[in-house]
């Protein structure tokens, strides 16, 4: 197997990677400090988003991952990778568990992103799906594992530790530069307007700012900062447009989001899906086929099969209409409840 292929440059010269701040030297006369009992699941730190990068010296930068948000425990009594929703996936990981199990600690959680990188080293989700066999769940040994935060170390709590601590210490366990199946997420040393858009020319998804001196905060409380170069959120699969001419026979799907305790229609899209994808998306849609819509729908499309709201596919879009549909959309792939998925809600 070959390895995945390394991420790109975004502001330096080609033989020049970015890298981290130079590492501190670790104190030897730090004194001991009483062990934290290890919690069995932390509930993750999400990145608020903002149309601008935010500006001050207390923000630091790294690129936004497109995968699956994990949180890798290394345990007393063994191994576990859980989803943001505390599902274990360790198994679906192999090569990640297997790197893991190589890291020079007795227990830690590491909190990171696993992706699928593609010939330009971006992060891609769909080849994330194809790597483990679509929605349902194989194996995926062409995933890495991007760390970006340290948790528990060695039989220490750091969640009220400042992220520049944090980070500290994460460096140390996973050295920067790193091939494996486990790589350190590299914090970037540059001006946020700057960066952002050297990532969307780089076609990267975009960046997240995070505060250096903020503890680990469960929740979207504004420590962590995403803004993005296209926008890309979760929606329910709520119905499908037959064609005799397109891929699968699926010509587009119709989408909805949440509104309150309601289902609210937000538009279609029919591009995006690969020949496999879009057969495997009717095989599981025409399991799942109802005589009614799950939403009010006052559209002229024919040929439309009516679908159980479960299915929630990751769509790419560039704007909304002023009568609330997704502008210029792209299918991404199938989203999972396991993986902690939020489907839009609707202001």
């Amino acid at each position: 197997m070959t390895k995945p292929p390394k991420p790109k440059p975004l502001l330096q010269d080609a033989d020049k990677p970015v890298r981290s701040r130079p590492r501190k030297p670790r104190n030897p006369a730090q004194p001991n400090l009483p062990l934290d009992p290890m919690p069995d699941r932390i509930d993750p730190c999400l990145a608020l988003l903002k149309p601008k990068p935010p500006k001050g010296p207390q923000w630091t930068f790294e690129v936004k991952w497109d995968g699956y948000r994990l949180a890798v425990h290394i345990e007393p009594s063994g191994l576990r990778i859980l989803t943001r929703g505390g599902h274990d996936w360790t198994d679906r990981f192999p090569a990640i568990a297997a790197e893991a199990r190589r890291l020079p600690v007795a227990t830690a959680i590491l909190d990171g992103e696993a992706v699928v990188l593609d010939e330009r080293g971006r992060s891609d989700f769909g080849l994330l799906q194809q790597s483990l066999g679509g929605r349902g769940g194989k194996r995926s040994s062409d995933a890495i594992f991007l760390a970006f935060d340290l948790l528990y170390f060695d039989g220490h709590d750091l969640r009220r530790s400042e992220l520049d601590v944090r980070r500290h210490l994460l460096e140390d366990l996973v050295p920067a530069g790193g091939q494996g199946s486990i790589r350190l997420s590299e914090e970037v040393d540059a001006d946020g307007d700057v960066l952002l858009r050297a990532a969307c020319e780089h076609d990267l998804e975009g960046i997240i700012a995070k505060r250096r001196d903020a503890p680990y905060r469960s929740g979207r409380l504004g420590d962590w900062l995403k803004i993005k170069c296209v926008q890309s959120d979760s929606f329910f699969i709520v119905g499908y447009e037959k064609s005799t001419a397109a891929r699968g026979q699926v010509g587009s799907l119709l989408l909805a989001g949440r509104k309150g305790d309601h289902l609210v229609y937000v538009g279609s899209v029919g591009t995006g899906f690969t020949e496999k994808a879009a057969s495997q998306l009717r095989e599981m849609m025409d399991r799942i086929t109802r005589k009614t819509p799950a939403i009010k729908y006052t559209g002229q499309r024919k040929n439309v099969v009516w679908l159980q709201p479960t299915l929630i596919a990751e769509i790419e879009y560039r704007a909304w209409t002023d009568d609330g549909k997704l502008r210029h959309s792209a299918y991404k792939g199938l989203r999972e409840v396991q993986d902690g998925v939020t489907v839009y809600d609707i202001a």
